[in-house]
């Protein structure tokens, strides 16, 4: 019976020493995922905000051109670019107020469902004020958005192309 006991004993210890170099293994492992993902390429907002402000131009001239569908891409870009920087900037002050321009969204966003030019440009005008909005109490006042007035992107036709 003391052998047995004995045997159990040791068989215990042994266990229990494997399981602690396990842990120690899979720590080790933890703290290098941490450190390679430590380093991994983040987005800064300003890369995300160049971004949108491509997209808002671009959207403007899909609309002014009745270009639905562009529009209609356009809109659910700058959308996805909120929600980007909601994700991967959560911890700035801007990004957690980025949410107020969410009505400005729908509100063009029916505006192109609708293909209604007169909404629209109602609406693209909210988003351009909401957009200046949320710059001011950010304390960005200094960054102002504008209705585009000219073409930046020349290598661009924003008329409805009937090509299948």
């Amino acid at each position: 019976m003391k052998q047995l006991l004995l045997i159990i004993s040791i068989f215990g210890l042994f266990a229990c020493n494997r399981q602690k170099d396990n842990t120690k293994v899979l720590q080790k492992r933890i703290d290098s995922l941490e450190h390679k993902l430590a380093g991994t390429y983040k987005p800064g907002f300003g890369e995300f905000m160049t971004g949108i402000q491509a997209h808002h131009t671009k959207l403007w001239f899909a609309g002014q051109n009745k270009n639905w569908k562009l529009a209609n891409f356009e809109v659910h870009e700058i959308m996805e670019a909120i929600e980007n920087i909601q994700k991967f900037q959560k911890e700035r002050k801007e990004s957690q107020m980025i949410g107020m321009i969410n009505p400005a969204l729908d509100s063009i966003n029916n505006a192109i469902q609708q293909k209604d030019p007169v909404l629209f440009k109602k609406s693209y005008t909210l988003l351009t004020n909401t957009c200046n909005a949320c710059h001011r109490d950010a304390d960005f006042e200094f960054n102002v958005v504008k209705i585009p007035d000219a073409q930046p992107f020349s290598n661009q036709d924003f008329k409805v192309n009937e090509l299948k």
